[in-house]
This record gives structure tokens, C-alpha cells and sequence, in this order.
């Protein structure tokens, strides 16, 4: 992609993209506000979001270079992938398409849990090896995973999923039962959950932070097997992994580069 030009506007705030979806980027979104022109971006796959403030575009770019037309037109400044740790997908073309425009970019990439010593814990590298790890340690499953991957269960017509998410399956689990909920959910949340329904082990990815990890700690006070996948590999640096080392790295970049106009008049931001 050939970079274009633009003028220096004085006085104008850094216009920042925020490849969101999740709590971390809700949060940045709201700190970010008071500096910067912010615009968070939502892939769509999801039914009601939690809507960040400022402006919202829903729907994919198009690729890396369909990003950075994007960032191109619209005089991105600033961009950061606060996506979800895997989306490996997404945070590949964020790395491609902001070296395309020219836009530099940060990873907030929330903290990995730390295995505790009681953790029972079946590490794996893909959902296909997940299924594959439960023939064994229980019948009773809880999929933590939402219901885009149950495709890949089920093959396993012997267990009983308890499957839980935002947004329902496209079709009836003939083996199990959904549960239509938005975390985060506390410990006390969680152990009832394992209990009433006697599970007897859990499907997790490696997400990390703060507001999924209770599934986790039950599962440890119970004494259950977690099944974990493995975090795809993260992208190239910069990367954070708080909102206030977030805040000051765009602190950082826009005290040294100057904001830039758009070539040509754009409509605002899609609002869904």
C-alpha cells in the first residue's frame, strides 16, 4: 500500500482504533475518551454487545490490507488490539495492516493464568485435542468455551455438555444443555454451577485476566481436571498487558507524532 501524505492539524486530538470485544477494551475505551478521538471496532459475531463510548463500528476490515485502507482514510493516529487472546486471526492483520498504513499499534494482551499447585490442569494446543483429552477424565463436561466450537464435540455422543454463552447455538444440543449468560461470574457462581450439574471436567481456553478465571478456581476446589488450551503465539511488540500501561503508551506516541488530517471527506464511523 502506498502511504499518503497528510497535513499536521494543530490542536486536533490523536484519532485512535480500538480493535475491541472485550472488558479491557470497554475500559480503555472510557480512559482513552478525555484525550483522544476514539472509535472501537466489534467483529459482529456476537448477539448485544457491551458497547464501548464513543464512536462503534461493527463488521470485519477485510483482511490486513483491507485495514489498512482503513486506517488510510480514516486518519488513524493510533491503534490498539485490546481483541480477545485468541483471536490470532485478528491480531495478525492488526500487526500487517498498521505496518501497511504506517499506524503504530499495541497489543493489550491480558495476563495468562498462573498454574497453582493444586491445579489439575491437561494442556493442550487446539480444540481438536480438547475433544480428544476428554474421552477420558469425565463424562460430564463443562464446555467454558460458548457454542461456536461444539461442532468439534460432537463426535462425543457418550458425554453430557453443559455448554454456556452469549449467544445460543444454532441448533438444540441434543446432549447436553445451553445457558444463555454474560460474565464475569464469581467463585461462589461457578463451585454452584459444577455442582448442580456434576460436572466432572471443564473445557477452559487460557484466556487469562480477572473475569473468566473463577471457573478455574472452582474447578481447583473441587478438585476437577481442567482440559486448557494453550494461547495462540502473540504478535510482535509493543505489547501491554494493562489499560494504564495502555494509556501511556499512546501518551507516549502522540507527544511525538504529529495528528494527522484526512485526505478526503469520510462519513462518520458505522454505529451499527
Amino acid at each position: 500500500m502506498e502511504q499518503r501524505r497528510r497535513p499536521a492539524v494543530p490542536g486536533a486530538r490523536p484519532r485512535l482504533l480500538i480493535l475491541g470485544g472485550t472488558a479491557e477494551a470497554i475500559a480503555l475505551a472510557r480512559r482513552a475518551a478525555a484525550s483522544f478521538d476514539v472509535t472501537t471496532s466489534l467483529a459482529g459475531t456476537t448477539e448485544n454487545p457491551a458497547r464501548p463510548p464513543g464512536r462503534v463500528r461493527i463488521g470485519g476490515f477485510g483482511g490486513a490490507a483491507g485495514l489498512g485502507r482503513y486506517l488510510d482514510e480514516n486518519a488513524i493516529d493510533l491503534l490498539i488490539d485490546a481483541t480477545h487472546p485468541f483471536a490470532a486471526r485478528m491480531q495478525a492483520n492488526a500487526a500487517e495492516g498498521c505496518a501497511l498504513a504506517g499506524v503504530p499499534r499495541c497489543r493489550l494482551l491480558r495476563p495468562a493464568w498462573q498454574r497453582h499447585a493444586d491445579d489439575r490442569w491437561i494442556e493442550v494446543d487446539d480444540i481438536a485435542q480438547a475433544a480428544a483429552a476428554i474421552r477420558s477424565p469425565g463424562r460430564r463436561v463443562f464446555l467454558a468455551l460458548g457454542a461456536r466450537d461444539l461442532p468439534c464435540f460432537a463426535p462425543l455422543t457418550d458425554h453430557w455438555f453443559l455448554v454456556r454463552g452469549v449467544s445460543p447455538p444454532a441448533q438444540p444440543i441434543a446432549n447436553g444443555l445451553f445457558l444463555q449468560a454474560r460474565g464475569p461470574f464469581t467463585l461462589g457462581d461457578e463451585r454452584r454451577l459444577l455442582v448442580e450439574h456434576r460436572i466432572e471436567v471443564v473445557v477452559s481456553r487460557q484466556s487469562g485476566g480477572e473475569g473468566a478465571r473463577a471457573k478455574v478456581d472452582a474447578a481447583r476446589a473441587l478438585g476437577l481436571p481442567v482440559v486448557m488450551i494453550r494461547r495462540p503465539p502473540a504478535p510482535p511488540p509493543p505489547i501491554v498487558d494493562t489499560v494504564a500501561a495502555a494509556i501511556a503508551w499512546l501518551d507516549r506516541q502522540s507527544a511525538v507524532r504529529p495528528i494527522a488530517a484526512p485526505l478526503a471527506q469520510t462519513g462518520p464511523a458505522d454505529a451499527g
